[in-house]
């Protein structure tokens, strides 16, 4: 388990007994939230039993904290959105369930109570080693397809937001170079053998000079302790400018509060990215556990 992970898992299991904490602070142009949950499963079989089954023990943990500043129609809006997820089933060992780290950072000036323009930087990747599973003459083989900063993108862009509501907001950014890094990618030929995620096998880096993005999110209770978030990001590269070559991500997560203490979430990613894979790609999770938020205002 390596320092990332164990990193995460501390941050997470500072879940205290209470599902949510509001302290405002009138004082401070920042309004700060912080939300940590951690998740658990579990199961075990006798030697005996009939019905069948693999014993097995797992979790998900999820920290996400914001930091928004605003002062007139001058704005800074922080988040750090972590997600990590495994499983350890008797006979094959620990395999990653869930994977994310974003990290965006955006300046913008207010021009009306609905439009803004902005400047914003965004990093994504994921924290551990993620393998393909397949059989060979009856044995079990893993091929390494992703790591840290393999693949890992950091975006720059530049353009127009649109906030009508507080829970909405949507980014159109017409200039959105991007880095696109893969650590020895070599070591990635199972992905492709040539340009794993894009960049060629042996070198580190690509680059997209010439590219747009637009990113929408929409958080909101949209029933009594449910809760629905979701975050679309569309990247289109215009020196390879063709529908197939659009990058589409979903990350979408649905959570009702159970009680002050529980609540469930079920979650889901798609992605498309045509460098990655020619096919849409689809994962989903569902948990139960301990949610811990705390924010420094009123909603």
């Amino acid at each position: 388990m390596t320092f990332r992970i164990v990193l995460l898992l501390v941050l997470c299991s500072a879940v205290q007994s209470g599902a949510q904490i509001v302290k405002p602070d009138t004082a401070t142009h920042w309004r700060k939230s912080f939300k940590s949950a951690l998740n658990l499963n579990q199961a075990s079989f006798s030697s005996n039993w009939k019905s069948g089954g693999v014993n097995s023990l797992g979790f998900n943990a999820l920290l996400n904290y914001k930091a928004n500043y605003k002062v007139d129609r001058l704005t800074w809006d922080n988040e750090i959105d972590l997600l990590y997820g495994m499983v350890n089933n008797a006979g094959q060992g620990y395999r990653k369930t869930l994977d994310r780290v974003f990290i965006d950072s955006k300046l913008g000036y207010g021009i009306n109570k609905k439009w803004g323009a902005f400047g914003a930087m965004n990093f994504m990747t994921q924290f551990a080693p993620g393998y393909k599973y397949t059989v060979k003459n009856g044995v079990e083989v893993a091929s390494l397809i992703s790591s840290w900063l393999a693949p890992g993108f950091f975006t720059t862009s530049l353009g127009l937001e649109y906030n009508p509501v507080s829970y909405f907001k949507l980014r159109i950014s017409p200039i959105a170079p991007r880095i696109t890094i893969v650590k020895n990618s070599q070591d990635y030929s199972s992905v492709d053998p040539v340009a794993p995620y894009g960049v060629v096998s042996g070198e580190t880096i690509r680059y997209e000079w010439l590219a747009a993005q637009m990113l929408a999110e929409f958080n909101k209770d949209v029933a009594t302790n449910i809760n629905l978030k979701f975050r679309y990001l569309f990247f289109a590269n215009f020196e390879q400018f063709a529908f197939n070559r659009f990058d589409h991500r979903l990350d979408l997560n649905l959570t009702a509060k159970v009680n002050r203490f529980i609540n469930v979430s079920l979650g889901s990613i798609l992605l498309y990215d045509y460098d990655q894979d020619a096919s849409i790609q689809l994962s989903q999770a569902f948990s139960l556990g301990i949610l811990y938020t705390y924010r420094n205002y009123e909603k």
